[in-house]
């Protein structure tokens, strides 16, 4: 009874955390789990690939692994202008898509073209993205891609698609480690890595132009740090404003749906089902959100961020079970206990613990 009572007392004291935090343990420590995720999928190299009937964006199509859900990066080629024309100043664009969806990647997306070519972008009606309609975004980077189109010779682009479970494990990561990587830190970081990509590749870059929802000063600041010998301008709705910001923004929106798209197609599951954009407000999102939870591993852990509150409400819902880390029963004057006191009377000496988890030593 003794035992018991203590066992009550920690439960109570215990920070318990929901099974938002669970996918963290089924990705690191289950791959068995993660096979049954994979083994309902229903993945097809003919779907994958650009056909005549469907276009799918290349920054989609070359997802190396698609199936482990892991962050991917793509560069289209350095355009023939850049290539031809090393000396002359380039101009860069970043912008993003899909930073409040609790369902689907973040994508960050970048292009770039000489300084000479940016006034052309806006005959082209690239304009402020939420202007234009889904399937002018579509056709827009359609025509980037055509190989005997202007836009190809003149314009390079690359994305970097931020998946949900990549998100979420940053988000989660606890605070006895690394302490939680926030999502304005994932993004400038991310920006960073794709503006040092371009210019690994011996792009003349010397204009940057970057739309930020965070504060513009302290952001323009770090990255004029990084790049010491580019002008830097970061802006609120710099897509409305520069082109080639609103060029990057329709390869960032366009990644983002397209991505969507295919894993509606390719997930068994998902197949038949209406999932809407992935935002919370979305009536589509939120009913196959509420629907579809399992107690115990909510969602398909790729797909859905468990960080998210949207998320973590819906679990919690829906009865999803309680999970508790012994990295977060940390003994302090709160009443907090180890763990292992629940199974032995001394911890210190139990031969068990000692014995299966080793014995601490000091150097």
């Amino acid at each position: 009874m003794a035992l018991l009572a203590q066992m009550r007392r920690a439960l109570s004291s215990a920070r318990v955390v929901y099974l938002f935090e669970f996918f963290k343990l089924m990705i690191f420590l289950c791959p068995g789990a993660r096979h049954n995720y994979h083994a309902m999928t229903v993945e097809s190299e003919s779907k994958r690939q650009k056909t005549d009937s469907e276009w799918f964006p290349p920054s989609v199509t070359h997802m190396e692994s698609p199936f482990s859900y892991s962050t991917s990066t793509f560069h289209s080629e350095i355009p023939k202008t850049v290539l031809t024309n090393r000396n002359e100043p380039v101009y860069l664009g970043v912008d993003e898509a899909g930073r409040g969806p609790v369902m689907g990647p973040m994508v960050y997306g970048i292009s770039y073209c000489l300084e000479s070519y940016s006034k052309e972008l806006k005959k082209f009606g690239f304009a402020d993205s939420k202007t234009l309609k889904e399937d002018k975004r579509q056709q827009l980077f359609e025509i980037i891609e055509e190989h005997d189109h202007e836009l190809n010779d003149n314009v390079g682009w690359a994305t970097c698609t931020m998946t949900a479970k990549d998100i979420s494990s940053g988000m989660l990561q606890s605070s006895h480690g690394k302490g939680a990587y926030n999502l304005n830190e994932q993004a400038h970081d991310t920006t960073i890595q794709l503006i040092k990509q371009v210019l690994a590749k011996g792009v003349n870059l010397k204009y940057i132009y970057v739309d930020t929802v965070g504060p513009p000063a302290s952001y323009q600041v770090k990255l004029q740090k990084e790049f010491p010998n580019c002008s830097i301008t970061v802006a609120k709705k710099a897509d409305s404003i520069y082109p080639i910001v609103s060029t990057a923004s329709v390869v960032a929106k366009v990644t983002r749906d397209f991505n969507l798209k295919y894993y509606l197609q390719n997930l068994e599951y998902l197949q038949g089902q209406s999932i809407g954009s992935g935002y919370p407000s979305d009536p589509n999102t939120s009913r196959w959100l509420n629907g579809n939870v399992d107690k115990a591993f909510g969602w398909n852990f790729g797909l859905i961020r468990f960080s998210w509150q949207t998320a973590k409400d819906s679990l919690v819902k829906h009865g999803a079970h309680e999970v508790i880390y012994e990295e977060d029963c940390i003994k302090q004057d709160s009443g907090y206990v180890e763990i292992d006191s629940f199974f032995c009377e001394n911890p210190q000496t139990d031969k068990l613990k000692n014995d299966f988890y080793g014995k601490a030593v000091s150097l």
